[in-house]
């Protein structure tokens, strides 16, 4: 008997569509990928009209609107998949299941550092906004917080950050850092520097100093917005989901052979974990893993479509009942440390966590990572 198919509706670009999209009785999944702003009111219209739904990152501007987006998901009986960070790749997955495994003994602490040209991308003056959830904490914070708490099982107690906002032309934050505590105690630290100076893809053997731009690129940027002559809406526009120039789509593979392409930190960063008896990081097509053996690559199966992973995760749960992992209440969690960190920059204290939840120790074994070779390596050459 053939799979059950599902036809998913995107709201991208434009919103004026929504209500027509959402009541279309052909449609039932709704991926939510528009303004930040917007996150909040498409999922709960999704829901109304009984559609499941992934939502983009930042799941929603504050904690009200996101209990709000899984209530509305609950009472309708419609499932609700916080999506779209790296948390859901296969290196980030392996890493959790090494630590879970205890093969490197217990976790003892997790460090990702990501330096970017995140804030020389084109921008619309809603992402220029922080009460519309422009700036970097709300839009990069999901990538590294997610997989910080996937690694360590979910439950951190505690917050302690710090913003900054002093590239010009930017009024948003376009850095942020922070520390954490598990509630084991474990710490963990995030860092994301996106003026685009110095990228942390040259921190790598194999990587170059492009980013999103080259280097080149990168001065021509910051030369047109020092004199005001970049003009971005029409640019950004064309890179949403839907747009003309969108490389990334829902469910579309990149150019490039599947399987192949190296990997770089980009937006995530160099994560690396350790623990008491070694250490793992991300290699060009999976992990290292550092122990009292030596170090050896991790090669692992990579070649999914563009956001697949979110997708098969909402299917299985539609179709064949499984949970949902990335859950509503998953992604709420995510944001409170996001907004942890903004508070904690304003008020220079700790701010403690109360919305945590555990990841489902069933996730391992329904999503498990194909290891396509595990092979010895020099140090010299990592």
């Amino acid at each position: 008997m053939a799979e059950k198919q599902l036809k998913l509706g995107i709201i991208g670009i434009g919103v004026g569509a929504a209500e027509s999209l959402c009541a279309d009785p052909d449609i039932d999944v709704v991926w939510v990928s528009t303004p930040n702003r917007f996150h909040g009111p498409m999922t709960m219209l999704a829901a109304h009209h009984g559609k499941h739904v992934v939502v983009e990152k930042p799941m929603a501007l504050n904690m009200k609107e996101a209990e709000s987006m899984v209530e509305a998901c609950e009472k309708h009986g419609v499932q609700l998949v916080a999506g779209h960070t790296q948390s859901f790749t296969p290196p980030m997955r392996y890493m959790r299941q090494v630590v879970r495994s205890g093969a490197l003994g217990p976790l003892a602490a997790v460090n990702v550092f990501a330096y970017t040209d995140w804030g020389l991308r084109p921008r619309t003056p809603d992402e220029l906004d922080p009460a519309q959830g422009g700036g970097i904490v709300y839009r990069q914070v999901p990538h590294q917080i997610d997989s910080i708490r996937l690694i360590g099982g979910g439950m951190l107690r505690s917050v302690r950050g710090a913003t900054g906002s002093w590239m010009p032309g930017r009024s948003i934050t376009g850095y942020y850092s922070a520390y954490m505590e598990f509630e084991s105690g474990v710490p963990a630290i995030a860092v994301h520097e996106g003026s685009g100076y110095f990228v942390a893809s040259e921190l790598v053997p194999w990587g170059t100093s492009r980013a999103f731009y080259t280097a080149e690129q990168r001065i021509e940027k910051r030369r047109e917005m020092r004199d005001g002559t970049r003009h971005e809406d029409a640019e950004k526009l064309s890179l949403r989901i839907g747009g003309p120039s969108e490389m990334g789509s829902v469910g579309r593979r990149g150019p490039e052979p599947a399987g192949r392409r190296k990997w770089q930190p980009f937006d995530l960063g160099i994560l690396i974990v350790s623990c008491e008896r070694g250490q793992i990081r991300q290699s060009p097509y999976g992990v290292y893993v550092y122990d009292d053996e030596g170090v050896r690559e991790i090669s692992l199966e990579t070649g999914r479509a563009s956001r697949q992973e979110e997708l098969t995760e909402l299917y299985n749960a539609v179709v064949h009942g499984k949970p949902v992992f990335h859950s509503g209440r998953w992604g709420m969690a995510t944001l409170e440390v996001a907004l942890g960190i903004v508070e904690s920059a304003r008020t220079r204290k700790e701010i403690k966590l109360t919305h945590q939840v555990e990841m489902d120790e069933a996730y391992d074994a329904t999503y498990p990572v194909t290891i396509v070779e595990d092979v010895a390596v020099e140090p010299a050459k990592v």
